[in-house]
Formats: C-alpha cells, structure tokens, sequence
C-alpha cells in the first residue's frame, strides 16, 4: 500500500473506539483489511459500499489514541477472521425487531414497528443496554429512542405518536464488524392540515465497534406550516425516552453547555391533563373503545403519556372528530396564553444542573443549545446529545411517579425546533462528571488526512 493515513485529534483527551473514515486511491476489492498503527497495534478496517468507486475505495476503522495517529494498510484480512471480533447480531426480544446488536458498547435492539397504537408498537430503539455497567434504559419495550414527532403529529393536525401509528421499512446500507448502517423509510399519514400532507422521511442510523456513541441523521421531505401561532420552515420534533419504572429516574438532572436558560412548567400539559379528565368523567360517548380508555385513565398521575394524546387521536376512535376538535382547541387557547404569561412562568438563567422533577409538571423548556446532557445525579450515568446545528427549544420530562424521562427537540404546545438534516451523536456512559469533554468531542471528530508515500 502507498498511502499513510494520519489522524489528528484537535481536543485534548482520550478517544476510545473513535469511528474513522477515510478514501484511499486504490482499488481494494476485499471486504475487510488489517492496517498497522505507527505504535506498532493491528487495526482492523471495513470497505464501505457508499463512497466506493472505481479507483477509490472507502474504509471504517475504530481507533482509540490520544494526540494523533497514523494508518498504514497491510493486507485484506483472512476469511472469516473478521467476525470474531466486532459488532455481533443477537436474537431479538420484540416481535418487530429488524436487528440486535452487541456493538461492544451497547445492547441495542432496532424494531420497524407495528402500528399497533401502544408504547409497544413504537418504531426505533426498543431497548438500550450499556455493557459497560449493564444498565437498561428501556427494560419494557413499550418506549422508543429516536421518535419522530412534529409537526405531523400534533393536535393540532389531528395525528398523535407516528411511533405507534406507521411502520418504517429498514434497509441495511452497510453490515460488518466496524460498521452497521441502516436507513428507515417512513411515510407520514395525511392529517389535517393540506401543507403537512403526502410527506416521507428517512432516518439514517450508525453504529460502530465498541464506540460510546451513535449517530443519526433526519430527513423529510420540504414542508411549512404553522404550530403554536408560529411558521415552522423544515424543523421537527426529535424525541428520546427512558424508562426507570414507577418512582425511579434513569436521568434526574439536565443541563446544557454553557448553562442552561429555561422556564419551568409545561401549561400545555396541565390543561390536557384537565381535558383528559373532563373527558372521561362528562364525554357522552359511549363506546367500548372509550370504556377501554376510562378504564386505563383511572389513575392519571401514573398513567402512562401517551394514553392522554391516544384519547384525543382520531385514528383510535375514542372520540368522535368534532369532539377532538372542539376540546383540543380550548386546550390549545388556554395554554397558548398560559406558556407566555410574564408572571408565571419567568425565564431562569443558571449555571447549575437542573432538578427537573421539583418543577410544575416535572417538565422544563430550555431555549436554543447544541450541546445538552440528562445524567443520574447518584450514579453519574449520563445521556449526551450533540446537533450539528442548534435546535431552538427542547422540552426535558423527568416524571418520577411514572419513571418516564424525555429529551424533544420542542418548544411550548409541541412546536418543533430542531432543522431538518443536521447530524446528532448521542453518547451513553457513566460520565456525568465529564460531559463536557465528551460533548465536545462529539462536536468535533478528529482530522484524518491521507498521503501518498514517497
């Protein structure tokens, strides 16, 4: 081989299983290929399919080093030699399950969904198991990492929880030991609302050996339309939820980079909590369906979220649609003046964690941020997101009578703040105490140049 690959880290720390992509000029038709470290360590490489031409070959290897590096390509690697070490595929637990990994961090389980209508039928990452403490962020299966919400599904375009609602077909775009690579395809049902309707999107999913992170990317097809009395341009609603049980918090504190600007409270949530209340003591329904519902709804506090939106979605026929329209939009009125009201609910700037759930709601809405982490004051296990461009609001839940936490790129009454395309790195480890050096690794990968030998 002719060429040196020389990484450049411009952080200071340690990188650990730090994904590297690079081209070299070549034609290398082998899969898989070991290259040597200038410390002398084997490294193993993937052939990528996506950026691969003839006359250019692209690779994936994981490196962990502090400073820099430099690559030297060897030779294609021996049959089968390649799959005794890396990520390895496991029988999955969810009747829906696309994948399993144990990516030499994480135990993770992919599921396409079955449009079923309940936490168990949500599309993305049904289960999330760290390797190194154990730890399970999602040990029922009826939560989901990676949801994808507004503006689609919005009261105020009559659908609610597309997890639940719509399946995704899954291509694999790249599977090997360094690399697995997966793209979901998705078609928004058509609500309310003209502008919103016939859209698709995709999601594009990374994982790689042993790295403490992920990576994710959104697209969806151009879209404008106006939430909460505001022109939402291509922004959506990402949402991220964890499960630790009744009373227990798998995060009990939020913070963003640089400290944290929120107001506390979530009067959306207060007045459809209200509603869902009204609802079920005066509706004059009197189907099996709304039985069902009233039956589930007899304890609010500890119900689980999605059953107050599942009340008021069309799609599940508790109610009939002039009933959803008319109390949704006297909920929408009155939190609508309630989320800006000066004397309720002031801006508060701090340079501290947050306790989210000692506020109204156990809910908080922190303004514009790239960087942001929920992390467990106790154990120190921390959740770390990264945007390549700011989302402009979150909505952070930490409810502990349900043990339900939430990170959603959305501002007040659900309107979407994170644009569309932009790249999103989630880190998970017990490093609460240092999720700023890990934020900032996120944000800035290492440099990786590629030259010809002499």
């Amino acid at each position: 081989m002719t060429q040196a690959i020389r990484i450049f880290d411009p952080i200071a720390g340690i990188r650990r299983n730090e994904p590297i992509v690079f081209s070299v000029d070549e034609d290398l038709g082998a899969s898989f290929w070991w290259a040597r470290t200038d410390r002398g360590e084997r490294v193993l490489c993937q052939r990528l399919s996506e950026g691969s031409e003839p006359g250019k070959t692209r690779l994936v290897a994981c490196l962990s080093f502090e400073g820099s590096v430099a690559l030297t390509l060897e030779a294609p690697v021996e049959e089968g030699v390649a799959t005794l070490a890396g990520i390895r595929e496991m029988k999955g637990r969810e009747e829906d399950c696309f994948v399993r990994l144990d990516t030499g961090a994480f135990d993770l389980e992919m599921c396409s969904g079955t449009a079923g209508g309940l936490g168990s039928s949500k599309w993305g990452l049904r289960h999330f198991r760290s390797l190194g403490d154990g730890f399970e962020l999602l040990p029922s299966g009826n939560n989901a990492i990676g949801g994808f919400y507004g503006p689609f599904f919005t009261p105020e375009n009559g659908l609610i929880n597309p997890p639940e609602h719509t399946v995704v077909r899954i291509e694999t775009i790249e599977r090997g030991p360094v690399l697995h690579h997966y793209r979901m395809h998705g078609t928004i049902p058509d609500g309310l609302l003209d502008e919103l309707k016939g859209k698709s999107f995709t999601i594009d999913w990374r994982f790689t050996h042993g790295t403490p992170f992920f990576q994710r990317r959104y697209v969806v097809d151009d879209f404008q339309t106006v939430i909460n009395g505001r022109a939402v341009t291509n922004k959506i609603t990402v949402g991220d939820e964890f499960e630790g049980g009744v009373g227990e918090l798998v995060f009990d504190r939020f913070e963003a980079y640089g400290g944290t600007r929120y107001r506390s409270g979530d009067p959306y949530a207060g007045e459809l909590v209200a509603m869902v209340g009204d609802t079920v003591a005066h509706s004059q329904n009197q189907n099996p369906k709304f039985e069902e519902f009233r039956a589930q709804l007899a304890d609010i506090e500890s119900a689980h979220w999605d059953l107050y939106w599942r009340l008021f979605c069309a799609w599940e026929k508790v109610l009939s649609e002039d009933e959803i329209r008319d109390r949704l939009a006297r909920v929408r009125a009155a939190s609508h003046v309630l989320a800006d009201h000066p004397d309720q609910r002031p801006w508060i700037l701090t340079d501290r964690p947050v306790d989210v759930s000692a506020v109204p709601h156990e809910t908080i809405f922190p303004g514009p941020a790239s960087k942001t982490v929920e992390f467990h004051e106790a154990s120190g296990r921390a959740m770390v997101w990264w945007t390549s461009a700011p989302s402009g609001a979150f909505q952070i839940v930490q409810r502990r009578q349900s043990g339900w936490v939430n990170w959603g790129s959305n501002g007040e009454n659900e309107c979407p703040e994170l644009p569309v395309g932009v790249d999103i790195k989630t880190a998970y480890g017990r490093f609460a105490d240092i999720w700023q050096n890990v934020a900032d690794q996120l944000e800035t990968p290492p440099h990786v140049t590629v030259e010809a030998r002499p």
